[in-house]
């Protein structure tokens, strides 16, 4: 049966549209089964009909035409209940409806499982036999399973317009979106644009070569021809992109010039494989190793290793480029766009990004952001070869995409373009203003950097510092552990930028399922496992060179805040800041004087909230990390598109959790910050400020609209819009509020922001 599963979703996902999708299925699926019949009915728009959309068995005539309310017939009764119908005398259930234009008067056994895509009820799958017999387990459990593969096609399907032609209605209100993940915000209007890979890197095969140094030079010097094109894109994006994100283009080079990615490949040339084979192999492993990664921010740079790959491969085989000619406002869709491939495109020409797969984290989302693009990453069901000259709407702030809009839609759309670009101007003024409400209460507002890249634009917006420097990225495109001088120079550089503005350095949060390519860690629960500061003080050496060169670093300078990751013992807390102060005494001894750094720790698992007191007494600060705390409060993996929809940081739990470590600090006198998303998102923002925080660190692309936030909406309201958002028990109510409290001080503009 699995095998039998496998080749029809092969058939299904090579179909040319819709309606062959479905004859596929319903074909295929009465001969696994041995069925007389099997038919797919699908809901209307209204919710309360379903309609004959596909048969094997059933006269054709009846296709479309039969249409049955919820509340009649077994089909009715399987989508009503939401779980599978077996009966072997379909015909004696009450529930039986009689349709003589079917001709389904001769079949007596009825199988019907629901057709569900997230909770969402879409139809029925029916098998029917002649012979009064119930229909096996076996076959129940084939034709459930059958059921969620369908499940995404027509969920896909009904989002792109697919369905409506298939019922004969094309100008059918097409207003359901195909659903993402915010890549870079903002509005984006214009056709699809599809990219695909000359070269399939998965599909270079193995192959035995008699000249392994003829196979090592060709390697060498596509090398250094991806280099130099890289390079020139880099080149063509000097004056379009501030000058931090040109650093981007940096770690492509960082790849290439890694002794891990060359050494590895001459090593296999050498074993006997082929360069393009061994240029595979060399790839798929440090993608396997960058996926299994819980940081997000981290897991993206597989995308990035395979952009690397798949150009390398084309030069060793000579593949042809894609030549066709860009159109204006085109929308780049892919299953995994890179940022090289949006570098070439004209900016100009560039009206949104689609991906099947990524997140904001995402290589192309950060240079999305960087050029002002909208981004929509992660688009589950996303069909990508048939978006091709389509007119796409991308709304890069709640993460949605409209296939060929209807008009309404459209109008809408170009009225927001207009007030964005209002929106825009008029926060450019706020840049050098204050964080500070109408009332006189203020608070700090910093920036979240991971790359060098992420300077330029940081500064840009008028940022208070950095309040979380992720510091991993070093460490992950090298072969080795950095020294200590390496280390130094790449911290002196964000220290510098942004003095005397505080700059927070988070200490190596790797292990677990975070793992080095020179350091491999095996755990079986990663998410509970060996990482962050566990992992650090269990090598001294490895925290110790990184503690020394944070301060060698800031020598001069005394803007250095050093933050510790996943604390959940004062153990832990209590040995780092031995540590730290042995690493100042031996640089002293060395005529090192790097001043005492505050110290401090993020809140992030459940422990550290009811031992924040504690911390506090041992800490100088304490920072919130609102995704890591939301996810462990919640069990929920928030980028397991399952269990997602689940994920909310205005759950009840979540704001009460964050509520209380803020009290904490207020008590103890200890500054309290938030990283994450919920600083990032205005209406939270001002439940964050009544709570009392001290500052809030988000992406440098919200900081200019959580600012104005603050400056327009009074402390004293924002107590009482706290007050009540404590008191209320579903996430959705307290969206509810904020969005009101927006609009009631004319900052309805931000709204769709904080989606």
């Amino acid at each position: 049966m699995l095998e039998t599963l496998h080749r029809i979703v092969q058939e299904v996902s090579a179909a040319e549209d819709f309606g062959e999708a479905l004859r596929i299925i319903v074909e295929r699926i009465a001969a696994a089964t041995e069925a007389d019949v099997c038919s797919v009915y699908l809901l209307e728009e209204d919710q309360q009909h379903l309609t004959l959309m596909a048969t094997r068995g059933l006269y054709p005539d009846a296709v479309g035409r039969v249409r049955l309310r919820l509340e009649e017939g077994l089909v009715g009764l399987v989508a009503e209940r939401e779980e599978p119908i077996n009966l072997e005398n379909a015909d004696q259930h009450p529930r039986f409806r009689y349709f003589p234009e079917t001709g389904e008067e001769r079949f007596h056994s009825f199988l019907g499982v629901p057709i569900i895509h997230y909770r969402q009820r879409l139809g029925v799958l029916v098998v029917q036999r002649q012979g009064r017999q119930r229909f096996g387990d076996a076959d129940v459990a084939f034709l459930v399973t059958m059921a969620a593969q369908l499940a995404g096609v027509v969920a896909h399907a009904k989002a792109s317009g697919g369905l409506d032609l298939l019922a004969g209605h094309p100008e059918a209100t097409r207003e359901r979106p195909l659903v993402g993940v915010p890549g870079a915000t903002g509005v984006g209007m214009g056709r699809g644009f599809v990219l695909y890979a000359p070269t399939a890197l998965d599909e270079v095969p193995d192959r035995p070569v008699s000249d392994p140094e003829r196979e090592e030079a060709a390697f060498l010097a596509a090398v250094q021809a991806v280099r130099e094109d890289v390079e020139a894109l880099a080149g063509r994006m000097h004056g379009t992109l501030p000058e931090g994100e040109q650093l981007l283009f940096d770690v492509y080079l960082r790849m290439l010039e890694g002794d891990s990615l060359v050494r590895q490949t001459c090593r296999r040339i050498k074993a006997g494989n082929w360069a393009a084979g061994a240029v595979r192999q060399t790839i798929a492993e440090q993608v396997r190793r960058f996926e299994e990664m819980e940081d997000p921010y981290l897991r993206e740079r597989a995308g990035d290793v395979r952009d690397i790959g798949r150009r390398l491969v084309m030069r060793l085989l000579l593949v042809d480029e894609d030549r066709r000619e860009i159109p204006q406002d085109a929308v780049l869709v892919g299953q995994e766009v890179s940022a090289s491939q949006l570098a070439e495109v004209p900016l100009g020409r560039l009206a949104g990004v689609v991906s099947a797969t990524g997140s904001a984290n995402s290589h192309v989302a950060i240079l999305a952001r960087a050029l002002g693009v909208p981004a929509v990453m992660g688009v589950a069901d996303l069909q990508v070869r048939s978006l091709e000259g389509r007119e796409l709407v991308v709304d890069g702030y709640r993460g949605r995409v409209y296939v060929d809009p209807p008009q309404a839609v459209r109008k809408e759309y170009r009225r927001l373009l207009r007030q964005e670009a209002e929106l825009s101007a008029g926060l450019k003024s706020l840049q050098h203003e204050r964080s500070i409400t109408p009332d006189g209460v203020a608070i700090k507002l910093y920036v979240n950097t991971g790359l060098v890249a992420d300077i330029g634009a940081s500064r840009e917006v008028g940022c208070d510092g950095v309040g979380l420097h992720r510091t991993e990225f070093p460490f992950m495109i090298r072969d080795r552990f950095p020294g200590e001088e390496e280390q130094a120079q790449l911290y002196r550089e964000v220290l510098e930028a942004f003095a005397p503005l505080p700059v927070t350095l988070r200490t190596l949060d790797v292990g677990g399922d975070k793992t080095l390519p020179y350091f491999p860690i095996h755990d079986d629960n990663p998410f509970l496992g060996w990482r962050g500061i566990r992992m650090t003080l269990d090598h001294p050496e490895i925290f110790l060179t990184q503690i020394r060169a944070m301060l060698r670093a800031s020598e001069g300078l005394g803007n250095l805040r050093i933050m510790f990751p996943m604390v959940s013992r004062l153990e832990e807390v209590e040995e780092a800041r031995r540590l730290v102060e042995r690493a100042r005494r031996e640089l002293a001894e060395e005529g090192v004087e790097a001043p005492a750094p505050l110290l401090g720790a993020m809140v992030e698992v459940p422990a550290a909230v009811y031992q924040a007191e504690s911390l506090a007494r041992r800490l100088d600060f304490l920072s919130v990390g609102s995704n890591d705390l939301a996810q462990y409060l919640l069990a929920v993996d928030r980028n397991n598109s399952r269990v997602a929809s689940l994920y909310d940081e205005l759950h009840p739990a979540v704001l009460r959790a964050v509520n209380e470590v803020a009290e904490v600090g207020r008590r103890m006198e200890v500054p309290v910050t938030v990283c994450g998303g919920m600083a990032g998102d205005p209406g939270i923002a001002l439940l964050l400020l009544a709570m009392g925080m001290d500052g809030l660190s988000m992406s440098s692309a919200g900081l200019l609209r959580v600012k104005w936030a603050v400056r327009t909406v009074p402390y004293r309201d924002a107590r009482r819009l706290l007050d009540r958002a404590l008191g209320m028990e579903y996430p959705s109510e307290v969206r509810r509020l904020t969005n009101e409290t927006l609009e009631a001080h004319g900052l309805g503009g931000l709204i769709r922001a904080g989606k």
